[in-house]
C-alpha cells in the first residue's frame, strides 16, 4: 500500500472530526515512511503515538454521538473496542520484536477507510442536527445573559440610561 490521501467522500462535515481523521491518516503516512526503516525505535514512537491519537479521537467520537443520541452508539462503540484489541495486540506484537510495519500499515489504511465510509457517516445527521441544536441553545443563552446583564446595570443605574443599555437596547 503506498502513501494515503484524503478523498472527498470521507468528510463527514463535522469540522473536528474531519481534522481527528485527517490527522489519524497522517500518522498512517509517518508508519509508511518508517515501516522498512532500521530504526525501531522512530518506528515504535510512531505506532504509539497513531495508537494514543486514534483512542483519543475514538473517546471524543463516542462522547459526541452519545450526545447527539445516536441510537447505534452502543455498537458503534464495540467496533471501536475490537478495533483498539487488534491494534493492542499488533503493538505487542511489535514490543516482542516482531516486524509489523507493513502489517500494521495496511491494516490501518484499510480499517479507516472502511470505517468512516461505513460506520461513522451513519451518524452524520444525528451529529449535526445536535451540533445545530446546541448551536442554537448557546445562542440562547447569550441572549438571556444579555438581558440579565441589562437588568442589572438598569437597576445598578436606578433607572437612567448610560452608554450601555443605550448600546445593547436595554
Amino acid at each position: 500500500m503506498a502513501y494515503l490521501h484524503w478523498v472527498p467522500e470521507l468528510d463527514t462535515g463535522i469540522a473536528e472530526i474531519d481534522t481527528q481523521h485527517k490527522r489519524i491518516l497522517d500518522y498512517i503516512n509517518k508508519l509508511h515512511d518508517l515501516r522498512s526503516s532500521p530504526d525501531r525505535a522512530a518506528l515504535g514512537d510512531v505506532i504509539g503515538e497513531t495508537v494514543d491519537y486514534t483512542l483519543s479521537h475514538f473517546a471524543f467520537e463516542e462522547s459526541v454521538i452519545e450526545s447527539a443520541g445516536y441510537m447505534f452508539a452502543g455498537p458503534h462503540k464495540k467496533v471501536h473496542e475490537l478495533f483498539t484489541r487488534k491494534v493492542a495486540e499488533m503493538q505487542s506484537r511489535f514490543d516482542a520484536g516482531e516486524d509489523i510495519a507493513t502489517e500494521l500499515h495496511g491494516m490501518l489504511s484499510r480499517w479507516l477507510f472502511n470505517h468512516i465510509r461505513n460506520e461513522d457517516h451513519g451518524y452524520i445527521d444525528s451529529v449535526k442536527a445536535y451540533l445545530r441544536m446546541t448551536g442554537k441553545q448557546r445562542d440562547a443563552d447569550k441572549a438571556e445573559l444579555k438581558a440579565e446583564l441589562l437588568q442589572e446595570l438598569a437597576a445598578k443605574q436606578n433607572g437612567k440610561k448610560g452608554w450601555f443599555a443605550r448600546l445593547f437596547g436595554g
